[in-house]
């Protein structure tokens, strides 16, 4: 294991089939993305049947609370991406020193990440603490129902239980750079599977159905903490053969380690941060568009839109996160030609998966959203947010797979040039924009303001073809520089 790897792991990223590589290390990352997904439409599940009175009759809550859990969202996802900050570009820096056989340097890169990822979401925490009153009032247009159940929600989701989560994905990526996906994704799994089980056990047993706000975030916040119980368990069961360590070294912050690990991981950064801005822009604007129990609904369905289409971004996202230690991996090893049939088939396949979500989606809007509301004027918002949401999901595809490579093969002001076009330079500009001539119109002046995301996409899917394009043709595709191999493979 001079490299770090283990044969069999050695073989998947070197010399096994591309397509089973692939899938080996991408199916464990996307399972657990899907399960994030689950877990983040369970809370809104529950909370909307708080909402059903054929369930509870009288005693139903309103769509003021399934409109402030909704809307934390934003919040609670900027956790992510203070993840995926120290967690990505630590990935990057690991596979490629791997793939050199430098395990020190891989070594102390994830010794950085860890301790820059804690300190970092214990600032954030404390942040959300201090602001969490303005911000909801923000994020709820100013309809006091809506931010009281949000203020409770990011209490105990964020403030709380901040750190567990940011800590559990940050073990997945660092698992993952060790070709250790399977393991990564048995802690996300299992935090996914006890937020499901909770959830109901909290919101109708335990607590009073007035508090379910604060039981949903008690649920994920104990989901999240015995998540990462199982991942420090892991590590000192086999800390003697990783590469990972959590360890404080001063070491870790020498030899360019920090300024490489941020510069990569920035692009991933900024692209959650910025995506998630953009959705607290998206609840601003609709909730101020329409008011009253017209906003309320508007602001739920919009809610509940954002989270079933999260289902192919996420996907997207565990495909090109499974891959990137693969690619980087190749990169630095020489094979060239190998990491770029990993960056085609991984983004066929990211397409394809897509392309079936927005299907689905546009076929099934009515149903999927009535899972999660049950009023007509909910479930009619959700329909219409959905099936404008939805077309954007391809386009993003593209956008994810080449934001991914760059980062893979150390290219992070490429990464960060589409992830910030993508979300945050485009699309909340154009929110305002169509904001203004929609004024207030019941009739099209929420949707109008929807429309500014996949517009976003598909100018981000552009400029990714280009750029990446561009790229191949600078490192000399056409002269046999992806053509090359590795010495092992032209020995044999």
């Amino acid at each position: 294991m001079t490299n770090g790897l283990d044969a069999k792991k050695e073989y998947s990223f070197s010399s096994a089939p591309v397509i089973q590589a692939i899938l080996s290390l991408a199916i464990p990352s996307v399972i657990g993305q899907l399960i994030l997904v689950v877990y983040n439409m369970a809370d809104t599940f529950f909370i909307g049947m708080a909402c059903n009175p054929d369930i509870f009759g009288a005693n139903a809550m309103d769509n003021s609370l399934v409109a402030g859990v909704t809307i934390c969202m934003p919040i609670y996802m900027f956790l992510s991406a203070i993840s995926n900050l120290f967690g990505i570009g630590a990935a990057s820096v690991m596979s490629r020193s791997l793939g050199k056989g430098n395990l020190w340097r891989a070594k102390q890169a994830s010794r950085f990440a860890f301790w820059g990822c804690l300190f970092t979401t214990v600032f954030y925490c404390l942040l959300s603490l201090l602001i969490s009153r303005p911000l909801a009032d923000f994020l709820s247009g100013g309809n006091p129902e809506v931010a009281e159940h949000a203020r409770s929600y990011v209490l105990f989701c964020v403030v709380i239980f901040g750190v567990p989560t940011a800590m559990n994905t940050l073990f997945s990526h660092l698992f993952r750079a060790q070709g250790k996906s399977l393991h990564a994704s048995i802690g996300i799994t299992l935090g996914g599977i006890l937020n499901v089980a909770l959830d109901p056990l909290f919101m109708f047993v335990i607590f009073p159905l007035k508090d379910a706000a604060t039981s949903a975030a008690l649920a994920t916040g104990v989901s999240n903490v015995i998540a990462l119980i199982y991942y420090i368990v892991l590590w000192i069961a086999q800390r003697k053969t990783l590469v990972v360590s959590i360890k404080f070294s001063p070491k870790a912050f020498s030899e360019g380690i920090p300024g490489e690990v941020l510069r990569i991981g920035l692009p991933a950064c900024l692209m959650t941060l910025f995506e998630n801005i953009s959705y607290m822009v998206l609840d601003n604007l609709v909730g101020t568009v329409l008011t009253g129990e017209a906003g309320q609904a508007a602001l739920a369905g919009v809610g509940v839109a954002k989270k079933i289409n999260m289902l192919a971004h996420s996907i997207v996202r565990g495909m090109t996160q499974g891959v990137l230690p693969l690619i980087g991996y190749n990169k630095t090893s020489g094979n060239r030609k190998r990491m770029a049939k990993v960056v085609y088939v991984s983004g066929a396949i990211s397409i394809g998966v897509a392309t079936i979500c927005t299907v689905g989606s546009l076929f099934f809007a009515a149903p999927l959203s009535s899972i999660f509301v049950h009023d007509a004027e909910s479930i009619a918002r959700a329909e219409e947010f959905l099936r404008i949401l939805c077309v954007g999901a391809p386009f993003s595809a593209v956008a994810y797979t080449v934001i991914s490579f760059f980062q893979a093969v150390g290219k992070p002001w490429k990464s960060l040039i589409l992830a910030l076009l993508r979300k945050g330079i485009l699309d909340i500009p154009l929110m305002y924009i169509f904001f203004l001539i929609a004024g207030r119109n019941v009739e099209f002046g929420p949707e109008l303001v929807v429309m500014a995301t996949p517009i976003a996409d598909g100018v981000a899917c552009i400029a990714s073809i280009v750029l990446f394009v561009c790229y191949l043709k600078k490192n000399g595709q056409n002269r046999g520089q992806f053509a090359e191999t590795n010495p092992a493979e032209k020995a044999s």
